[in-house]
């Protein structure tokens, strides 16, 4: 990923992305925002006890830094599961300054529309960014391990070959700053269901304990769904970022206990 300081605010972009016609994108972090402690102190999240006007504040910084305007914002109301909600240009700006009118029970968007900014709002769960260049369509994702294990990532993969005709060799991912392997403690249950669902724990848990606990790997969960759903490996961008080690850049559920923000992934079609 590349970092660039846009209108004072820090932006992260995926290399892959950057060089593509007709898209846009962008991952949040938290600085230069008006939330105060412990939402400070750009939070995006209007679910999470923040001061709502503030956030909207934020919102609005974020809009206008990377030339967006914010009622093209599009927003889930992300439960954790595997659901992917195709959206129309009907469903517009939806969760952009009220959450309750976000896009409901769902964890991933696409759409082939222009101009609709589809952003996942994540804190240690991990923000996957989609586009086709061929059939001219985008995607975003949010996994932690639940969405992880209820195949979110093939989902949105699957969601855009049905929807837009997609050609999984042609689609552009790339998999967002979360929490890392080195951070992502689980229990006993979590690596069973891993085990379950990937016929396998090998690779996906890391430095078993005697005890049975573990840590998970999510960007290689995620990945290899991928791979599995036909996206080649060369269209991969993994920024191998852990949100929990950059408490100063990101929001971190783990670091801070569960009391924090939540910064953004987006992406747009571009109108010709």
């Amino acid at each position: 990923m590349i970092e660039k300081k846009v209108d004072s605010l820090t932006v992260l972009f995926f290399e892959n992305l950057l060089g593509q016609q007709g898209v846009r994108h962008f991952v949040s972090t938290r600085g230069s925002g008006y939330s105060k402690p412990p939402y400070d102190s750009l939070n995006l999240g209007l679910h999470v006890g923040d001061d709502p006007d503030r956030v909207l504040r934020n919102r609005e910084r974020l809009a206008e830094a990377i030339g967006i305007q914010i009622n093209r914002f599009t927003i889930a109301r992300q439960i954790h599961s595997g659901n992917v909600r195709i959206i129309s240009g009907a469903l517009l700006g939806s969760g952009s300054t009220e959450p309750a009118n976000g896009i409901e029970n769902t964890d991933a968007m696409v759409t082939d529309v222009p101009d609709i900014c589809l952003i996942i709002l994540v804190a240690d769960c991990v923000p996957m960014l989609f586009f086709d260049p061929i059939k001219e369509a985008i995607g975003v994702a949010h996994a932690g391990w639940r969405g992880t294990l209820y195949c979110i990532a093939q989902n949105t993969v699957r969601a855009m070959e049905t929807a837009f005709g997609s050609s999984p060799g042609d689609i552009i991912v790339g998999i967002g700053p979360s929490i890392g392997p080195c951070c992502y403690s689980v229990g006993t249950d979590v690596i069973s269901r891993v085990d379950t669902t990937f016929h396998t724990t090998r690779g996906l848990i890391i430095n078993k304990s005697d005890d049975g606990t573990g840590y998970l790997d999510l960007w290689s969960a995620n990945l290899k769904q991928l791979l599995h759903a036909g996206i080649e490996r060369k269209n991969i961008e993994l920024a191998r970022i852990c949100t929990r080690e950059n408490p100063d850049l990101f929001f971190s559920y783990r670091h801070q206990k569960g009391d924090t923000g939540r910064f953004g992934a987006g992406i747009t079609l571009v109108s010709s």
